[in-house]
């Protein structure tokens, strides 16, 4: 790829970032108050195995059990996919997104932010509901993790910058 004239002898303007974002799953419940729950739920759930044990159902005993174990499979696998994340990063000569999986795999997409675009998908009463990179017939979805109000909030960002880097760089051999 050939730089632009007035990026010939400056190539730190190139890759000057204009826009880095790392999004990653919101989770409301940190791994301290994930025990706080976990003991709540256990000593609950025996109080009550207990309270049936003495009264003759003893299976019910062990249902119980089995209900604090399926509530600490799920937290756990909720915890194991928060690990994913996307980070998005807008340069005046790329635009790459990246994701790494909760398993560790990564998926790169790089354009080039001249031709891309920012299409959104907007629901009158909920707002912005999915955002997706548009370039050369290629369609990308980006943002999932984010709630309608913080993707108003990241188009606004993503957009200034993405001008900016449709733009060029600007340079000024005097300052």
């Amino acid at each position: 790829m050939a730089l632009d004239s007035n990026l010939a002898g400056r190539p730190e303007l190139a890759e000057q970032t204009l826009f880095s974002a790392l999004l990653t799953p919101h989770r409301s419940l940190n791994r301290a108050r994930f025990m706080v729950l976990m003991a709540v739920l256990t000593l609950g759930s025996f109080v009550a195995g207990m309270i049936f044990l003495m009264m003759g159902a003893w299976p019910v005993f062990g249902f119980f059990g089995l209900d604090v174990l399926a509530i600490y499979w799920a937290f756990r696998v909720n915890f194991q996919r928060a690990k994913a994340t996307e980070e998005i990063s807008i340069t005046h000569l790329e635009l790459r997104v990246r994701r790494t999986t909760h398993r560790g795999h990564i998926v790169e997409w790089v354009s080039n932010p001249l031709w891309v675009h920012l299409e959104k998908i907007v629901h009158e009463e909920f707002g912005i509901e999915r955002l997706y990179l548009v370039s050369r017939g290629r369609r990308i979805s980006i943002a999932n993790f984010l709630g309608p109000d913080e993707k108003l909030s990241f188009v606004k960002a993503f957009s200034n910058a993405l001008q900016i880097a449709k733009r060029g760089p600007i340079y000024n051999p005097i300052t």
